[in-house]
């Protein structure tokens, strides 16, 4: 379901989007947890006096969008997805990237369900419900920004903003046939988001389009919004990363990314297979014994995991544990070998444009299927395979909807050279056109 046009009046379209929501029922409200309908209806209305006006306040202004369940919001307790936190004292502030969303016009209609802590791809959540894929609402939403994900799918705003760990933006965006972005690190500050790894965060958006996700990511980044630069498809130097990342996929998948490729190519650009598992391998190889994640965050629960173990999802809370028997040496090992391997990459990835590869191996599994935890973290690994590798090497990354298979979604990944967003978006932008139109 596409959002109404934004030449529809701000009102109107936050009128769609909290129509949907009622009308979606319980189901609402596992993809909310908070609704803000009357400061949406003051933020539409003044976006309405401004566009009167010819004072508008940039691209986002008077666009409909969710956030994440981990961002602050002032005057009200950060959940990040548990009931551990429901009665943690209200934020003094909102987070930064709230603030510049209001400052650039947007109308913030709610706050969206996720994984516990952000800590899963699969989007499950005990606590608050699981919000179906928008596509199949027996089947997984994708996480951890589930509700962001579905939120934009079926009309319940324009635009989400989510965080990306793992492939957290990208995982539901692919499951529910959206464009997200995971922009470098740096880029956008984490000030006032509920952390789950100090050096994997990122915070990005969800959304339609690439011209969508571009204006997004100019406010997260507080940056003047400018047009990208025009890119076009023949000569685009596109390499695909054959090896690990293509295993264990189900053939819908690879059918829709083979069919991709051969719209690339038969257009004029240029692809080339490239043996990167070397490297590309090494996150996993690196983390045999424990992962940053997980370290990171037994560090931000120490004070929680062993005094209010009962109020946790217990697989989140395993997960967290696991992170507890990583030793400190093992850890700056981690660190030490991942500052090695990143310009290793970039050396690598010199002669390219970009690395192109589906941005998950699965179709969205069926809720009912991953209950048991075996499953569950079977299916979580390869969910997160893809994308986290690219947030262990800090590139810049976006998933593109392709065509549906069996009325699912599939998602096509580009990565980015380091630091190189914006040249990322102008090039998906030209691919999308190609392949979404």
């Amino acid at each position: 379901m596409t959002s109404p046009p934004t030449s529809t009046p701000a009102s109107q379209r936050l009128d769609t989007a909290l129509a949907a929501i009622t009308a979606a029922g319980d189901e609402g409200r596992r993809i909310f947890t908070r609704v803000y309908a009357h400061s949406a209806r003051v933020a539409a209305q003044a976006s309405e006096r401004r566009a009167a006006t010819g004072t508008a306040l940039g691209p986002l202004d008077g666009r409909i969008v969710s956030i994440k369940d981990l961002f602050d919001v002032a005057g009200e307790a950060t959940t990040a997805g548990s009931i551990l936190l429901r009665d943690a004292p209200p934020a003094a502030q909102d987070a930064l990237v709230i603030s510049r969303l209001r400052a650039a016009g947007a109308v913030i209609i709610g706050k969206t369900n996720m994984t516990e802590f952000a800590f899963s791809g699969v989007g499950i959540n005990p606590h608050y419900g699981t919000p179906g894929n928008a596509l199949d609402p027996s089947r997984i939403p994708g996480g951890s920004s589930s509700g962001a994900g579905v939120s934009v799918a079926r009309g319940m705003c324009e635009i989400a903003i989510g965080s990306d760990t793992g492939g957290s933006v990208r995982i539901p965006s692919a499951l529910n046939g959206l464009v997200g972005f995971k922009p470098t690190q740096a880029r956008v500050p984490r000030d006032g988001a509920f952390p789950l790894s100090y050096t994997l965060d990122t915070l990005g958006p969800l959304c339609h389009s690439v011209s969508d996700a571009s204006a997004a990511d100019s406010v997260l980044a507080g940056n003047p919004d400018e047009p990208l630069h025009a890119r076009h498809v023949p000569g685009l130097r596109l390499g695909v990363p054959r090896g690990i990342l293509f295993s264990q996929a189900d053939d819908e998948v690879l059918t829709a990314f083979e069919q991709a490729l051969s719209k690339l190519g038969g257009v004029g650009a240029c692809l080339s297979d490239e043996s990167l598992d070397d490297l590309l391998g090494q996150p996993f190889r690196l983390q045999e014994r424990g992962t940053l994640v997980a370290a990171e965050a037994a560090w931000i629960h120490h004070q929680w995991v062993d005094s209010r173990p009962a109020e946790y999802d217990p697989i989140v809370l395993g997960r967290i544990r696991r992170g507890q028997t990583l030793d400190a040496a093992s850890y700056v090992g981690i660190q030490q070998a991942r500052a090695a391997l990143l310009p290793a990459l970039d050396a690598r990835m010199a002669k390219l444009d970009a690395l192109v590869l589906p941005t998950v191996p699965l179709l969205a599994p069926c809720i009912a299927d991953v209950q048991e935890e075996d499953v569950f973290l079977r299916t979580n690994a390869l969910l997160l395979r893809n994308p986290s590798v690219f947030n262990f090497f800090d590139l810049p990354a976006l998933s593109l909807p392709l065509p549906r298979q069996n009325g699912l979604a599939v998602g096509l990944m580009l990565v980015g050279k380091r630091g190189a967003d914006r040249e990322l978006l102008a090039l998906g932008a030209a691919v999308e056109a190609l392949l979404v139109g």
